[in-house]
């Protein structure tokens, strides 16, 4: 008896090492769980910023934290499969790229630490208590865009535009937020608005076609099926001769005319700094604000702007990405 209870004594001390000795290694290297709602140039060069913030603070990838980087392509169900795998392998933080993906995981875990990026609104999203005391485990920051100046930037491009659309995706909390203060300011600035709404990629040709017919200029804030459709509103606009103003810099790229938006790299690179302060147990995300971007870019389409026989002023010139 002495024996087995020596050898059970024996066998409770080396199982006690490995409990401990596995607990350490998951602290001193994480596991980063990423869910990014779809594939874009903003989203992407979000997660990008992200990652490279934590290897600037020492957290490489293969020697002290591991990412699981996964891609919903835009679909719910996917994202539900995604938050759920999260949750089982119970990941040490999760980075959630645009408010589907933040809405999907916040869905089903209230105990591992949540960070948003592009992501426009928290509290109008249901994420958070409110964007200044979150609360709960989800912060982040916000890609809430200077939709003022964005509107006074189309009038200055387009000054004779009397009617300006807008374009966006009815089912993204987002794209309704930023669409309604686009209205205000415009109709503040004495313009007419009108809209048309789309429910997803497919809808936006004809949509497009659309709206070109209503309005002298277009408006389209930081929409993700916008996002990846710019090339089929481009198709549009390219040929009606109709100036389109858009949310962010890669819009712009392909195929809008103007922005001064969000550098979404810069922007995943703040959350990536979030991000450190928690791995490093100095903050949890339920007493961190949600942060603003500390700026906004100019971008200006050179050829779109050949194409539609606008000119450029002077002093914007600089910002010519093309």
């Amino acid at each position: 008896m002495k024996r087995i209870a020596k050898a059970m004594a024996v066998l409770l001390v080396i199982a006690v090492f490995f409990v401990l000795t596995g607990c350490t290694n998951k602290k001193n290297n994480p596991e980063v769980g990423i869910i990014q709602y779809m594939e874009h140039v903003a989203l992407d060069s979000a997660r990008d910023g992200f990652i490279t913030a934590l290897k600037d603070n020492g957290y490489v990838e293969g020697e002290n934290i591991t990412f699981d980087i996964q891609n919903a392509q835009g679909d719910q169900t996917n994202l539900s499969t995604i938050s759920d795998r999260f949750v089982s392998n119970n990941v040490d933080l999760v980075l959630a790229i645009a408010t589907p993906a933040g809405q999907s995981i916040a869905g089903k875990t209230t105990k591992i630490p949540i960070l948003g990026t592009a992501i426009t609104d928290y509290e109008a999203a249901r994420l958070v208590q409110s964007n200044e005391a979150p609360g709960l485990n989800v912060s982040g920051t916000t890609d809430m865009n200077p939709i003022k100046e964005q509107i006074e930037l189309l009038v200055k491009l387009v000054p004779d535009a009397k009617t300006v659309g807008v374009l966006y995706t009815s089912s993204e909390d987002n794209s309704i937020l930023q669409a309604a203060i686009a209205r205000e300011h415009i109709e503040d600035m004495g313009l007419k608005y009108v809209e048309v709404t789309v429910n997803n990629s497919n809808d936006v040709q004809q949509a497009t076609q659309s709206i070109v017919e209503k309005c002298d200029a277009i408006y389209i804030p930081t929409d993700n099926t916008f996002a990846t459709a710019m090339p089929t509103v481009y198709g549009v606009t390219s040929k009606s001769g109709t100036p389109v103003i858009c949310g962010e810099a890669g819009m712009v790229e392909n195929g809008g005319l103007a922005t001064l938006g969000i550098n979404y790299y810069d922007l995943g690179y703040q959350t990536g700094l979030m991000a450190v302060r928690i791995l490093k147990g100095e903050a949890k995300p339920a007493t961190m604000p949600i942060e603003k971007p500390n700026k906004f870019d100019f971008a200006i389409n050179g050829t779109v702007a050949n194409e539609i026989g606008l000119e450029i002023p002077a002093d914007l010139l600089e910002y010519v990405i093309d």
